[in-house]
């Protein structure tokens, strides 16, 4: 067989341990693999190149993805099967393994019901919110990075006495800001799933201030409601979803202006996706590329690899883009314990 390996979606570490593991499986099976270039922009303009065992050596630890990626769909941007069929043939594919995010794995699910077409997902985001798996590669990584900023952040806010708003990403969930709030002791946690009080929130840090705790950090998920009465307009991407990002500048100034307290706001960004995968997305994204090529070869095609405790199993696309997950309120009520 021949198998396309194709990255969608934002990039996340641990893609090229993905890419290694289903190179390097596929090929002691007896299947070549080929990479489809710049994620859907590959099959809709025939850029591919041949992967063999050689190819994916020393990637295991580089961020990014060798193959590139795109924010290109063949629903969105073009006319779905029909566009990414001719690239299929010309290459000969006979199976495709599709690394992506909720949106590039709807799409696949539309590519394999459409034209009957062989597909395998795996599971790629640092928000966590993919539905059927317990934990999506690159989650581990951006979850550190953000702890470390955060940490690092905590001395100049003590030595400042001043409130530290820090933004992370998180556009309809809010698994990383709860993780790394947890992680680094944060005062409060802001997410899109549970409903904030800032009446509440001054309250709290002016009491910190009363007791001599001068100084307050506050993790804030990109995606939050802003504050009632603010006036943030963002645009809108190709796929009609807004631009985030800034949010917590609106927060932080309405605490300054309901507390006295000097504010300042710091938002992490592109940081959380780029660099170096921690061991356990290596370990995670490497399992998950090795289960994606064994379902192409025994033929369970309309799948996703999944994480289920500590066992990888296999999901339909169906169930695994049936919703977006959040984070528990049990889960949330837990950091609570910690607030104020």
């Amino acid at each position: 067989m021949r198998i396309g390996v194709l990255t969608g979606g934002g990039d996340c570490p641990g893609l090229n341990a993905v890419i290694r593991g289903v190179v390097a499986r596929a090929e002691r099976l007896g299947h070549q693999s080929v990479g489809i270039l710049h994620g859907w922009d590959g099959l809709l303009e025939n850029k591919t190149r041949e992967l063999g065992r050689d190819d994916v050596r020393g990637i295991l630890q580089r961020g990014g993805t060798i193959l590139g990626t795109s924010r290109r769909d063949p629903y969105a941007h073009a006319n779905g099967w029909e566009s990414v069929r001719s690239t299929l043939e010309t290459n000969r594919l006979n199976a495709l393994v599709v690394i992506g995010g909720d949106g590039t794995l709807r799409s696949a699910l539309k590519l394999s019901v459409e034209g009957d077409f062989p597909i395998v997902g795996v599971p790629k985001t640092i928000d966590n919110d993919i539905a059927a798996t317990d934990r999506t590669f690159g989650f581990d990584t951006a979850v550190q990075i953000a702890t470390d900023a955060i940490d690092r952040l905590s001395t100049t806010a003590e030595s400042h006495d001043r409130i530290m708003v820090v933004e992370v990403m998180g556009r309809t969930k809010g698994w990383i800001a709860l993780y790394a709030g947890l992680a680094s002791g944060a005062d409060e946690i802001l997410i899109p799933e549970v409903p904030y009080d800032l009446d509440r929130i001054s309250r709290e840090i002016e009491r910190r201030h009363a007791d001599g705790h001068t100084y307050s950090m506050i993790v804030v998920a990109e995606g939050i409601e802003p504050p009632p009465g603010s006036s943030i307009e963002l645009p809108l991407d190709a796929f009609g979803f807004p631009r985030l990002g800034g949010v917590g500048y609106t927060i932080a100034s309405e605490l300054e202006r309901r507390t006295g307290f000097e504010a300042r706001v710091n938002v992490l960004g592109y940081l959380q996706r780029g660099g170096t995968p921690t061991a356990t997305d290596r370990i995670l994204a490497t399992r998950f590329g090795i289960a994606a090529a064994d379902a192409i070869h025994d033929g369970h095609y309309g799948t996703m690899v999944a994480l289920r405790g500590n066992d990888i199993k296999l999901v339909s696309l169906d169930e695994a883009t049936a919703e977006v997950r959040g984070v528990p309120r049990a889960l949330y009520d837990d950091a609570g314990t910690f607030f104020g």
